[in-house]
């Protein structure tokens, strides 16, 4: 049996209001990127859909009893909807396979982290946001004295646009879309253009459900969809993952209607190798900080800052290892890294190594196409040492697998290097020496960095987001359930 026999992998209707609807629009095929091959279709959305289904979103908040059900109702609606994604497991890492060329690793890295995040959502939703803050005592003009309270609460935002990258299809939509329903809130999904079937499988899972008609839609579609939601008044907030060109064009879309926007933007993060590293350790951090979903990550750390003592054999343990993973289809067992998304990124790929070395950065292992994979849009993956920090590698997020190694000599120097960037997305410290590189990491300029890998899984209380170019606002964690959320102060008389 292959692997599209195991799902369902065309789609003809779009899901608004509570039902599966026909485009105005047909149709278009769904790509394989390991091939170059159609392997499914999926409904094209267009103005049409994308006006019906603000039209179901905000009714569904303003007169729908969404918003009013009480928390542990909805909660109970979430539960029943995290069960379907678990019953329905290995649809969804068949997908991620076949849309986004992710090995069976890396599609159960991301499952195992919107499973483990969407419990947490779930846990956050039953609590009472209501909090008590203290009273106070007024003196009056009689002599007496005035006795009064106040309370804080939270309230759902209203209607929520998520606009989902192609790298994390199914577990965005989900990390998105649970949440803001959990809260209170209507939501539109608009997936990527590139893997719309992880999103409609989503919407399969919402059909099976008896949520209220409109609080849950998806529009699929290009920048134009995306733009006629981003911009229409009522949208409240939009919740958008990808590039920071895109993010800030959200940003002057959502401007004339002063809508939030929650952006989790790209990143050029740095891992920190101090000269006492484990190399083991190094060498593994390295694997994963740039050849994980072939480098089509936001957080990876592609960017390598490497004590000089220890650069040499770091460099050559990397390549060694590298060197030794299998390149290739998904679905083979063995396959360590598949392919890049589309023949587009395989190109600005080629084009960061020809202009890496062009500055004077040597080329050490990769840089072309893998032999003997003439079909799909593979690269091999690619590490470059002697790397200057303020180069265009060394500054600029690839979304592909490139590993940019930059030499340091002081620990000052390595904090001085991981700061200089637009980005402060992610960030890595490997060390022996604990204590100070707790004190390296206080330094660094971004939302989230490890020490020595981190807890050994998915800490689902963290919050991720990123500071300057990398986005505004968190996911995850009780922030990031908060970001659906608007705060609101009632005071109050306590006494005569």
């Amino acid at each position: 049996m292959n692997a599209i026999s195991k799902i369902r992998a065309n789609y003809d209707q779009l899901f608004i209001d509570g039902r599966f609807v026909a485009s105005s629009l047909g149709t278009e095929p769904v790509l394989n990127p390991a091939t170059g091959e159609n392997f499914g279709v999926a409904p094209l959305g267009g103005k049409e859909e994308a006006l019906a289904a603000l039209a179901a979103a905000r009714r569904a908040f303003d007169e729908g009893p969404w918003p009013q059900t009480d928390r542990n109702d909805r909660a109970d609606a979430m539960q029943r909807l995290l069960d379907k994604v678990r019953e329905r497991k290995e649809e969804a890492l068949t997908l991620m396979m076949l849309e986004m060329g992710y090995t069976a690793l890396q599609a159960g890295f991301l499952f195992g982290l919107g499973e483990t995040q969407c419990v947490k959502a779930i846990e956050i939703a039953r609590k009472d946001p209501t909090k008590t803050l203290p009273f106070l005592v007024t003196p009056r003009p009689d002599g007496t004295n005035a006795l009064g309270g106040a309370l804080v609460t939270r309230d759902p935002i209203g209607v929520v646009l998520a606009i989902t990258p192609y790298n994390a299809g199914f577990l965005l939509t989900l990390l998105k879309a649970l949440p803001a329903m959990a809260a209170g809130n209507s939501v539109i999904v608009k997936p990527s253009p590139f893997t719309p079937l992880q999103t409609m499988l989503v919407a399969d899972m919402v059909a099976e459900l008896d949520l209220p008609p409109g609080v849950f839609n998806v529009v699929t579609g290009g920048a134009d969809v995306g733009a006629i939601l981003g911009s229409d008044p009522r949208v409240d907030m939009v919740s958008f993952t990808g590039s920071d060109k895109i993010g800030s064009q959200i940003m002057i879309q959502a401007a004339p209607t002063l809508k939030k926007c929650h952006l989790e933007l790209g990143g050029k993060s740095p891992l920190i190798i101090r000269h006492d590293a484990d190399m083991e350790r190094a060498v593994m951090s390295g694997i994963f900080g740039f050849v994980h979903q072939a480098g089509q990550g936001c957080s990876l750390t592609t960017r390598m800052l490497v004590d000089n003592r220890i650069r040499g054999d770091f460099v050559a343990a990397l390549s060694d290892a590298v060197s030794k993973l299998k390149i290739g289809d998904p679905f083979a067992q063995d396959t360590f890294m598949g392919p890049l998304i589309r023949e587009t990124a395989r190109e600005r790929t080629a084009g960061f190594c020809a202009r890496a070395l062009e500055e004077g950065a040597t080329l050490v292992l990769g840089g072309k196409r893998p032999e003997g994979l003439d079909k799909g849009f593979f690269f091999e993956p690619t590490i470059f040492d002697n790397v200057t920090n303020e180069s265009y590698l060394g500054q600029n997020e690839v979304f592909g697998p490139i590993a940019a190694v930059v030499g340091f000599d002081t620990d000052e120097e390595a904090v001085r290097l991981a700061n200089q960037s637009d980005y402060g997305l992610g960030g890595a410290i490997i060390s022996r020496d604990a204590g100070t590189a707790l004190k390296m990491a206080m330094k660094v300029r971004t939302g989230q960095i490890s020490i020595n890998g981190g807890p050994g899984g998915f800490h689902p209380d963290t919050p991720f987001g990123g500071y300057k170019k990398s986005g505004l606002g968190r996911e995850w964690g009780e922030e990031g359930f908060n970001e659906y959320t608007e705060i609101k102060a009632i005071s109050f008389p306590a006494g005569n």
